[in-house]
């Protein structure tokens, strides 16, 4: 934790495209849980596909960060996912910051390097991903926009799965919350 630095505290980040289909899966989720009682020791927060703005928030002193965001694995559309992020390689070259640009592994591993040379520590990073149906390649004569049936299906099951989430990540009592996650580790750089 860093000096002056929020201990326990929680950071949750929705990221994604809100006009790219599926990508909106992270910022429709912060919507869903605008309304919802949060804990105090939560910050939430919709960054879009601001992530020079994500990384600087990641050195902010947060004990956990949990990223909202679609995450294509091979699954069936609309799985739900946690990963755990394994903190950036020291010897990777950094990447170039993008401006308006949201690759969570590019951000974090930039978070990384802001770290390394500013001697902070970054959070335990989670991510809260659901598998999208609609996949852009980039040669679509059309974009489609909002969420696919099955990945807006999931919503409501990942706002209680992040309830449960936030319970662990701030030492209280799980629910018998039921999900279809399935946790893995996901290296970074």
């Amino acid at each position: 934790m860093t000096a002056g630095g929020s201990a326990g505290r929680v950071l949750v980040a929705g990221v994604g495209n809100i006009f790219l289909a599926d990508d909106a899966f992270g910022p429709e989720l912060v919507t869903a849980l605008r309304d919802r009682p949060l804990p105090p020791a939560v910050d939430l927060a919709d960054f879009g596909i601001r992530g020079m703005d994500l990384a600087y928030r990641l050195l902010a002193g947060y004990e956990t960060a949990i990223l909202l965001d679609a995450v294509p694995r091979g699954g069936r559309p609309g799985t739900l996912y946690v990963l755990e992020v394994d903190a950036p390689a020291a010897d990777a070259p950094p990447p170039a910051p993008e401006a308006h640009g949201m690759d969570p592994v590019k951000v974090l591993a930039w978070a990384g390097e802001l770290a390394r040379a500013e001697g902070l520590t970054l959070p335990r990073v989670l991510v809260l991903g659901c598998e999208p149906l609609v996949r852009l390649r980039g040669d679509e004569p059309e974009i489609p926009t909002g969420l696919s049936a099955p990945v807006r299906a999931a919503v409501g099951e990942a706002v209680r799965l992040l309830e449960s989430l936030l319970a662990e990540a701030l030492g209280r009592p799980v629910s018998g919350a039921r999900n279809r996650a399935t946790s893995h580790r996901w290296p970074v750089g």
